[in-house]
């Protein structure tokens, strides 16, 4: 009797292994797809991105873009009127990318995407249209 429980538990450990390790394989081609990952020589490396968070006001955006953009030194160049990211009505997407170039220029450091805490490293590709985030 305790044989045939054990043999029943094992099989049903295995069944659920088996479904969790399929569940995975489902969604780990999604999620890689999602982040941006290189691999040179060998190494596997994944891009990162500063970005302007989804729930920081708008005021605080703008001042933070402002700074970055003069007294930070960031390449706002393509986020001006007539550039391939210039979007006057969206201050989240132009913030983003000033604060990406900041944040490149600067080390890719933790400190180098704060912004008054308004920022955030991200894997995900903050690309769009012909609006294109670099990235190291």
């Amino acid at each position: 009797m305790g044989k045939g429980l054990l043999g029943l538990g094992f099989s049903l450990l295995l069944t659920l292994t088996l479904s969790l390790l399929l569940l995975a394989a489902q969604w780990l081609p999604l999620a890689a797809s999602a982040a941006s990952i290189k691999a040179r020589n060998g190494v596997v490396t994944m891009e990162l991105w500063c970005v302007a968070k989804n729930n920081a006001e708008d005021s605080a955006l703008q001042r933070a873009l402002d700074w970055a953009c003069g007294p930070g030194g960031a390449d706002c160049g393509p986020i001006q009127q007539g550039g391939p990211c210039y979007d006057a009505s969206d201050v989240q997407t132009t913030a983003s990318f000033a604060f990406n170039s900041y944040y490149l220029k600067n080390g890719m450091t933790d400190d180098s995407c704060n912004f008054d805490n308004t920022a955030a490293i991200t894997s995900l590709n903050p690309s769009h249209d012909n609006c294109k985030f670099p990235s190291r």
